[in-house]
């Protein structure tokens, strides 16, 4: 049991690859706080996972809504040893000039802002335990960027930047920040991402995975566990292409 006695918070955990993560770390003997803007779904993952796993419906672009599942870690489950910062927010695919402010302002609160107010939530906790794990999801988007998505793309490079400031001011207090960066994958943002699902739009999107299909949620949630995992005690400041070779 890789990550037992650990409490994990997973945002975005309702489904795609933060449930993947969340049924991953469970197997592994964390307990789990599925937090998601969908309450349903993060109630269907918890039933699911069982007495491991608590739920909570929360809007991450929100001081509150991160303090109230900071919070219900460790009311719950007296610890809060890793931070997943799954949740995320895209445009559909189009013009950089076609994307309405209210759209630009959601992807740069859900993908970005989030960050600042998870940090200020989650950080102290850490801090006051000697340590912990932050682990972000970027994209391939803010390494190797495609067209049509130039705001979401921007988004995933700060989230990026970000995380790796936040290794090196965080490594003195033992707390590890690294960030994932997956390839288009089979989750609900899919279709954005193309523009139009259409059997030949998503050949034309494969065609530059070298492996030669889309990531999946196990894909995400393997890589995760070795992130945050104590085996991977000496990696900060990291963000890992798990990308079938997009990034090559």
């Amino acid at each position: 049991m890789r990550l037992a006695g650990k409490t994990a918070v997973i945002t975005g955990a309702g489904s795609g690859f933060g449930e993947g993560m969340a049924q991953r770390f469970a197997q592994e003997g964390a307990n789990v706080v599925i937090a998601d803007l969908n309450g349903d779904a993060a109630e269907r993952v918890k039933a699911d996972i069982g007495a491991q796993a608590v739920a909570i419906e929360v809007d991450v672009a929100k001081a509150d809504d991160n303090q109230a599942m900071a919070d219900l870690a460790v009311s719950k489950f007296g610890s809060l040893d890793i931070f997943v910062l799954n949740a995320g927010f895209t445009h559909t695919n189009m013009s950089l000039l076609d994307v309405d402010e209210a759209t630009f302002d959601r992807v740069s609160n859900v993908n970005m802002k989030a960050l600042y107010h998870a940090s200020k939530s989650v950080v102290p906790i850490m801090e006051k335990r000697g340590g912990g794990n932050i682990l972000t999801t970027a994209s391939t988007a803010g390494l190797r960027p495609r067209p049509g998505l130039v705001w979401y793309n921007a988004s995933k490079a700060w989230v990026i930047n970000a995380s790796k400031c936040m290794a090196v001011e965080l490594a003195p207090k033992n707390i590890r920040v690294n960030t994932l960066c997956p390839v288009a994958g089979e989750t609900g943002m899919l279709k954005d991402f193309m523009g139009e699902d259409t059997p030949e739009i998503r050949e034309k999107f494969k065609s530059v995975i070298p492996l030669g299909r889309f990531s999946q949620p196990r894909d995400m949630a393997n890589a995760a566990l070795y992130l945050v995992s104590d085996e991977a005690d000496f990696i900060t400041g990291v963000a890992l292409e798990v990308d079938g070779g997009r990034c090559v």
